[in-house]
């Protein structure tokens, strides 16, 4: 897979930790966004529900927080989106840090094979 290997070579990580952390984004798009939404960045990442399978389950921490900020109005809070992506990256063996590493990689991917729209879309639930 394209992405996968793009991650591989670029940040120095294995093969699990590239499918697990970009499936860790993916699936915190695909919670916070519209099937309309992700469907459009769905169709540009081949492959993008093998990659969201690979990620690992947020801790309980993480589920919490997205609770306790999905009460105040937010669908799913950007913490808890965020607190469950670095929950994750702790599982793959990842510094939380590395999640910044991620982010304008994935995002220049789906640019490049989507267009500036999906990438957007996709910008707006990583920031």
């Amino acid at each position: 897979m394209e992405l996968i290997q793009q991650l591989v070579s670029n940040l120095g990580i294995n093969e699990d930790q590239a499918k697990g952390g970009a499936g860790l984004i993916f699936k915190m798009a695909k919670e916070k966004l519209g099937e309309g939404d992700f469907g459009q960045i769905a169709n540009t990442v081949p492959g993008i529900d093998e990659v969201i399978s690979a990620a690992p389950e947020s801790g309980f921490l993480a589920k919490a927080v997205g609770s306790v900020t999905s009460m105040f109005g937010e669908k799913g809070g950007s913490l808890g989106g965020m607190a469950g992506v670095a929950s994750g990256f702790s599982k793959l063996d990842l510094k939380s840090d590395m999640i910044g590493k991620f982010t304008p990689q994935i995002l220049s991917f789906v640019q490049s094979k989507g267009g500036d729209t999906v990438k957007e879309i996709l910008a707006k639930v990583l920031k």
